[in-house]
């Protein structure tokens, strides 16, 4: 397959050098609006064809496209480019409004494309962890699920949002927390199968003198820095979602899942599986760290022992990684979900699940908590 990176920012750093060793991937191109970004990321990753435009591309012979622009941009360049014939990898989040999401999903559904979600949590070793006790019944019922991403804003989180939109950066930095809320859904979605029907939440009032989130300073009208919802599930469980930007934290991202016949609790203290009698550290075999298999004279960096490294292409070895080990495996997912047409784990209906919850769950806090319905778009099968 032929792949165009779309947005050559700091984190695309991260994917150009995968898709490029990927065996099954003949010829990666390059995407930007800023020609002197895309000249120097055309020499320093020693790729000769470049394109000054989304449009450009989507009149090329790539087959597919890996989204990595900025964020209120993901959802309508998505449909422009499954409705040109391509198949689409996106970073998240998937679009900013229900309607964006319900968009995406409709445009895979009329035309047969292939569409990724490039959601971390999903390869984090705790929710690997956590897929294989539900699979063989460890949990019992799952009755509680919580996840939480905390990222202050002190944490770089004033220099990402200058880069992503200059001058405008207040008006999007504003952005509703639970508008990104799928680090803390994905891993729990991915777990239980099961979708969100109702949510609840409410929101933290910022007075922050950096007044990003004062009347009138962002795009989305939002006053609210913090905001928690829980969350109603049609597998009858419930799910607590914390998003927090103005937190006294080294940061987290992270989830719990309480059964009625096992545990599994994440916190700063550790990683733990309980049931009625007994308490297992997971640190050996959760924590990530450079492995490797066979005769390869380089390792696999940053995996765990849950993490199946074997399925990875041997060209990855040596390469860098991010995210708990998930970007080797979001990149092997898509190009093997193009190659092969058949839709990844984190497909579009999948997408839809980890955020439309997030956004409804604004909506509720601007309403005080109101019970709100939670649209489910299918799951695709």
């Amino acid at each position: 397959m032929k792949i165009a990176i779309v947005g050559v920012g700091s984190f695309a750093q991260c994917f150009i050098p995968l898709y490029k060793a990927h065996p099954l991937v003949s010829k990666v191109v390059l995407a930007d609006l800023d020609p002197e970004k895309l000249e120097e990321n055309r020499q320093k990753h020693g790729i000769q064809e470049t394109y000054g435009s989304l449009e450009d591309v989507l009149a090329s012979d790539v087959d597919a496209v890996a989204l990595i622009t900025q964020n209120w941009m993901h959802g309508p360049q998505a449909v422009q480019a499954l409705k040109a014939g391509k198949a689409v990898y996106s970073a998240v989040p998937a679009g900013i409004t229900v309607q964006e999401v319900e968009d995406i999903v409709r445009t895979v559904e009329a035309t047969g494309q292939i569409y990724m979600i490039g959601e971390t949590s999903y390869y984090y070793p705790g929710a690997i962890y956590c897929r294989r006790r539900f699979a063989e019944g460890g949990f019992g019922q799952v009755v509680y699920s919580e996840g939480e991403y905390y990222h202050d804003w002190d944490h770089g989180l004033y220099e990402v949002m200058k880069a992503r939109a200059g001058d405008r950066w207040r008006e999007e930095g504003g952005m509703p927390p639970m508008h990104y809320p799928t680090h803390s859904t994905g891993g729990i979605l991915s777990i239980l199968g099961t979708y969100a029907t109702h949510v609840s939440c409410q929101g933290f009032v910022d007075h922050d003198e950096d007044g990003i989130y004062a009347p009138g300073a962002n795009a989305y009208d939002n006053p609210f820095s913090n905001q928690s919802g829980l969350f109603k599930m049609a597998d009858g469980s419930m799910m607590r979602v914390n998003e927090f930007r103005r937190i006294g934290s080294p940061g987290a991202e992270r989830m719990s899942m309480f059964g009625t016949e096992g545990c599994y609790h994440n916190t700063h203290a550790g990683q733990v599986w309980t049931d009625k009698n007994t308490v297992t550290r997971l640190e050996d075999i959760l924590s990530c760290a450079d492995r490797s298999f066979g005769d390869l004279e380089n390792p696999f960096a940053d995996m765990s022992q849950v993490h199946e490294i074997e399925r990875l292409p041997k060209e990855f070895a040596g390469l860098p990684n991010g995210h708990q080990g998930s970007h080797q495996f979001l990149v092997d997912d898509f190009v093997k979900a193009v190659i092969e047409k058949k839709h990844p784990p984190n497909s579009v209906w999948q997408a839809a699940r980890y955020l439309v919850p997030g956004l409804v769950a604004h909506q509720s806090a601007m309403r005080g908590g109101e019970l709100l319905p939670v649209p489910d778009f299918g799951s695709g099968s």
